[in-house]
């Protein structure tokens, strides 16, 4: 099976160089030849359109002429719509020129703000006119808005994935699971939900209906309580593929009603990661529903029951048989004594985890051993996320030795510093999140990192570290030509000597070299660091920040200005954690100082979302 698979993975990619090559062989022909772009054949022309977004190939080739109008119509990658951040102009013109035209044709939507997912589904049952749709993916959206929408979703006869990001409040999420599960054709479901309250009490789910759910693939972003876990299994009786990044215990744990067995034949994968410390109710999930299981995947911490590796090796015998997979990652405080945490290492190097080819190493606080480490699975580590803490003191620890981190896409740096003799490469990277104790600084970051991953490759960059400071961002965006998604949590012009040559002509190296179109700013911003921010970052689209409250009136005069070249591109302004009378102070302002002639704006969550 898996032999005919990689076979045709081969033809497929054999076929896709083939048809590059015969292309690349056409464009020098013409490039030979001086064609005109009229002169080309429209086999050729829709052969260039698969290398195109969708709406690069309206705006490229829609206004040329009819016969371009129509290709672009025609064309066959039309029916994959896949918006991301564009002004709201640009937006309705390309829904009303090429969305509308070939609603019944899409198959595969894709909207990332929610004042889109307005304009499309308003009215909500407008989804029924989207006949072929299969996949459809929705950001950003409020609670309340979608409940009406998937009503409506039931009725579409192909929709067999859903990608969804949520924003409400907790009382509406056991609607939202339930009609989901409404879905009679879907297979794929990713749901995620970040919801703000004040009490810090999980999201409670209590299912009512007892509908079963076709889905084969489920994966959960967000908090889900560890009580409805039993419940969202029993409902789900093709499930394949399980995975959940939150699982959380209620402070007061309430027995769910007792279930009719159910065996979920097809279960194999199943991911989880814990908040919490009891592993006794985890176990009797294990001997319900795990059996069919081949590979699982957990991420916990504080729970030492979770360490047992005899009480692991008589729930896989038993419970799990057919697991070829186990992967653990577990983070716990040590304590003073060093043996006895070694000594529960130890017990994963026995026969029964070799011949499992069950492997695993460990990382210690390598100033202070008696304070906390981290055990995971290896030999290949195949997750696509990897948290960097501290670099083992191989002396005291034998069976740590150089992995192969190739599946790694995200890279998390979590200690206060970096080993100068690293061993480990990350040659996959593109996404870098640095935590907030890291400490180092200078030009000793650069040559570090540079060890560790390819620099030029990251397309996202994260900095949730107080302690690094605006002066070694801009330094690491020197190397990171191609981050398009950028991140900070700091405040920006503290110790930042903007007037000093050498600072002034790292910054225009920055303003002329970055490709930034996104910019997140989680500590309030003044107006100074607004206008210091957009002047090394023009091709910025997207900006979400927090700002000074005295000052917001200020920096979206200043933001929406035509006179500044350096916003021209920015089209869309989240204020993050504002209060909710700056709604209608921002809707006055624009009014009398007549700022946007068209534009939407909304409240979420705390947020002011504005969309010109």
């Amino acid at each position: 099976m898996k032999q005919t698979k990689r076979q045709h993975n081969d033809l497929v990619q054999n076929s896709s160089s083939n048809k590059k090559r015969k292309l690349e062989d056409q464009i020098t022909m013409i490039n030979s030849n001086k064609y005109l772009l009229e002169d080309l054949a429209n086999e050729i022309l829709y052969e260039i359109f698969e290398y195109l977004d969708p709406y690069d190939i309206y705006k490229g080739f829609y206004n040329l002429s009819k016969r371009f109008q129509n290709l672009a119509i025609n064309s066959n990658v039309l029916t994959k719509i896949n918006i991301s951040t564009i002004s709201k102009s640009n937006f309705e013109d390309y829904y009303r020129n090429i969305v509308i035209p070939n609603r019944n044709r899409i198959k595969l939507l894709r909207l990332l703000n929610p004042f889109t997912v307005d304009i499309v589904f308003a009215p909500p049952r407008t989804i029924l006119n989207f006949g072929h749709l299969e996949t459809l993916i929705l950001d950003g959206v409020q609670i309340r808005y979608f409940t009406k929408v998937v009503r409506h979703l039931i009725e579409l006869p192909k929709l067999h994935s859903l990608t969804i990001s949520l924003t409400g409040y907790k009382q509406s999420l056991d609607v939202i699971f339930s009609n989901i599960f409404h879905l009679r054709k879907l297979k794929y479901c990713k749901i995620e939900y970040e919801i703000k309250r004040l009490e810090d009490e999980p999201v409670q789910l209590d299912f009512t209906h007892r509908d079963f759910s076709p889905i084969e693939c489920l994966i959960i972003n967000g908090r889900f309580p560890f009580n409805g876990f039993q419940n969202l299994l029993w409902r789900l009786p093709q499930l394949q593929h399980l995975s959940i990044n939150c699982l959380v215990q209620p402070f007061y744990y309430v027995e769910q009603e007792k279930l009719s067995h159910i065996e979920l034949k097809n279960l194999k994968y199943v991911s989880l990661q814990f908040e919490f410390k009891h592993f006794d109710n985890f176990e009797k999930i294990i001997k319900e529903f795990f059996y069919h299981v081949q590979i699982l995947r957990l991420t916990t911490c504080f729970d030492t029951d979770c360490l047992n590796a005899k009480r692991w090796q008589k729930l896989i015998m038993s419970y799990m048989p057919n697991l070829r997979i186990f992967d653990i990652n577990h983070q716990d405080y040590i304590g003073k004594n060093n043996f006895t945490y070694h000594h529960i290492i130890n017990q994963f190097n026995s026969s029964f985890w070799i011949e499992k080819k069950c492997f695993f190493t460990h990382q210690h606080d390598r100033k202070n051993q008696s304070v906390s480490g981290i055990l995971y699975s290896t030999a290949p580590y195949r997750r696509k996320d990897y948290t960097y803490y501290w670099e083992p003191v191989k002396t005291k620890c034998s069976n740590i030795e150089k992995e192969n981190f190739n599946s790694v896409k995200h890279l998390y740096i979590a200690s206060e510093e970096i080993d100068d003799n690293c061993v480990n490469y990350f040659p996959n990277v593109n996404e870098l999140s640095i935590k907030n104790k890291f400490k180092t600084s200078g030009d000793a970051i650069i040559a570090i990192l540079h060890r560790m991953i390819p620099l030029r490759q990251l397309t996202k960059l994260v900095i949730e570290s107080h302690l690094f400071s605006m002066e070694d961002i801009i330094n690491l965006l020197r190397f990171t030509p191609n981050v398009h998604t950028l991140s900070l949590n700091l405040y920006i012009l503290d110790d930042f000597n903007i007037n000093s040559n050498k600072q002034k002509e790292i910054c225009q190296y920055i303003f002329k070299k970055n490709k930034i179109q996104n910019l997140i700013l989680n500590l309030s911003c003044s107006l100074s660091e607004i206008q210091f921010i957009m002047s090394l970052f023009p091709r910025l689209k997207c900006l979400k920040a927090e700002m000074e409250r005295k000052e917001i009136g200020q920096i979206i005069r200043f933001l929406l200005t035509k006179a500044h070249n350096n916003t021209r591109n920015l089209c869309y302004l989240c204020i993050l954690e504002a209060p909710k009378v700056c709604l209608q102070e921002t809707k006055v302002l624009i009014k009398s100082e007549n700022l946007l002639n068209d534009y939407s704006i909304k409240y979420m969550n705390r947020d002011i979302h504005l969309w010109w």
